[in-house]
């Protein structure tokens, strides 16, 4: 069991970091940071998401997806579709600038997930990601525990 614990602990610390890592390096072209890039891709994905929408599928809070986009907004990446005072429920759309810088950064996320899943059979993918999946949501059932 403990060899369980330190095996399992260990290779999600390295993924995070390497994820981390690979993020920073990647979008140093294009003076990114991490949830820059998430929101970028999903944007470049759906073609128009809200702020809650991006809250939800890139798991960040409110805080950091409202800095976010305020900087990708700044710097010409996106835009808001209506100019309101819901700024929350307005929804986003990227500029052509966006959009191109979009598309790259998809490119590159596909090529990376196809060097790191080099080696590994679809179906042994498929096992990995539901069971990866159920250890989440089994961790995630614990932590809602201490929050009550």
């Amino acid at each position: 069991m403990d060899e369980r614990f330190k095996t399992f602990t260990v290779l999600m610390a390295n993924i995070n970091r390497s994820i981390r890592k690979i993020k920073t390096e990647e979008m140093a072209e294009f003076r990114l940071k991490s949830p820059h890039v998430s929101c970028l891709y999903y944007l470049y994905k759906e073609n128009a998401l809200t702020a809650k929408e991006l809250c939800d599928i890139c798991e960040e809070d409110k805080a950091n997806i409202s800095r976010t986009i305020d900087y990708l907004e700044t710097n010409g990446y996106l835009v808001r579709q209506q100019q309101d005072n819901k700024k929350y429920k307005n929804h986003l759309a990227l500029t052509e600038k966006g959009r191109d810088v979009g598309e790259r950064i998809a490119e590159k996320i596909d090529r990376i997930l196809n060097e790191a899943g080099a080696g590994i059979r679809e179906e042994d993918r498929m096992i990995m990601y539901r069971s990866l999946f159920q250890i989440s949501n089994n961790l995630q059932k614990r932590c809602n525990q201490y929050d009550k």
